[in-house]
């Protein structure tokens, strides 16, 4: 080969390697987004409660170990109270110095009353800024959030909000205790909210029913079925599932050694899926029948209605008095089999009777 021929030759060689790298990093690139699709797909979607968060705010003083919360919020979009029943997964504060604070949850009693039912691990913030931190706290429909101080120097953000107003519980209440504010502030709310991931539910199962051998794919529609760590069928857990979005799981229908229906439930962050007749999934087999005994009719009845169906049937020797009757049947009685099993029996034939000649 000419020297020319050489040089393109390494020209060529040279643009197939950029072209390929190329496609390489794109493939790479293409590969990234989806895997953060992904993620993004994962995460569960989440409701505020508490304050909008307002950019401005003074760092003010708790004045003592107390509980703050707000009870009134007047902007458009808050959420004084959970409207969901489900779990805080985050919290944030802002204007916060000292500490360490513990978020509270309240529960109103109707009555101008608030009963603590649960409380987060103690947190220590970096700065006055918004910080975020994670926990997981069971919320019911119409909970509050507080926040407990720890020293009556530290400090939380307060911001003038016209139609805006909290309270304060002179000392942090015991879980379970009933308290009223000893102290109500107008005109200002505290920088303190969370994120409640909304409890599953299931609205529907398809198909609703299948073997006891399980094995079948199913659809489960709900609602913030994303996050789902769990999926029972009764006390057994799904042979595996995918969770599609936050409204689809697919699962495979573990074995189960008897007939009946059973609720599906899924479980996430925010507790489980409450049960009722459209979670429900039906394990239908052959339940076999006791045939000793009975006349071919009714062994034949007996059958159809355990789900099973008959087979050979054989004649054999046996006592007279048992003529027409099953002697003995191919699977045990009360054996779970899948729905249409083919169970074989034996009848006792007739006994020939021969006439003696006079």
């Amino acid at each position: 080969m000419s020297a020319t021929g050489r040089r393109d030759v390494r020209k060529s060689s040279k643009r197939r390697g950029r072209r390929a790298g190329r496609i390489g990093f794109l493939a790479l690139a293409v590969a990234a987004a989806w895997a953060l699709v992904a993620a993004v797909a994962a995460q569960a979607t989440t409701v505020t409660v508490g304050s909008v968060m307002p950019p401005t705010f003074t760092s003010s003083p708790f004045e003592g170990v107390r509980t703050q919360f707000n009870t009134t919020l007047p902007e458009t979009g808050a959420n004084l109270a959970s409207p969901v029943n489900g779990a805080i997964v985050r919290w944030k504060v802002a204007g916060a110095v000292g500490g360490p604070f513990t978020l509270r949850v309240l529960h109103p009693n109707g009555a101008g009353a608030f009963t603590a039912t649960a409380s987060s691990q103690a947190v220590t913030p970096n700065g006055s800024g918004i910080e975020t931190f994670s926990t997981q706290l069971p919320i019911r429909s119409g909970d509050l959030i507080a926040i407990d101080s720890s020293n009556a120097t530290d400090q939380i953000g307060v911001a003038t909000v016209a139609g805006a107003g909290y309270g304060i519980f002179s000392a942090p209440p015991f879980e379970g205790a009933t308290n009223a504010p000893a102290i109500s502030k107008s005109g200002a709310e505290i920088e303190l909210s969370a994120e409640v991931q909304p409890a599953p539910a299931i609205v529907g199962v398809s198909p609703d029913h299948g073997s006891v051998n399980g094995g079948e794919k199913v659809t489960i529609t709900g609602t913030n079925l994303n996050g789902a760590s769990s999926v029972m069928f009764g006390e057994t857990p799904a042979a595996s599932f995918t969770i599609v979005n936050e409204e689809k799981i697919t699962a495979i229908v573990p074995q189960r050694l008897k007939t009946g229906n059973v609720d599906i439930v899924a479980t996430t962050l925010a507790g489980e899926s409450p049960t009722g007749r459209v979670d429900q999934y039906s394990y239908r087999g052959c339940t076999v029948p006791k045939l000793a005994g009975k006349q071919l009719g009714s062994a034949k009845v007996a059958l159809r209605v355990a789900g099973c169906k008959l087979g050979k049937v054989s004649m054999v020797k046996g006592p007279a008095k048992k003529t027409g009757q099953v002697i003995h049947q191919s699977r045990p009685a009360g054996k779970v089999l899948a729905p249409g099993a083919t169970i074989t029996i034996k009848l006792v034939k007739q006994t020939k009777v021969v006439a003696k000649q006079g």
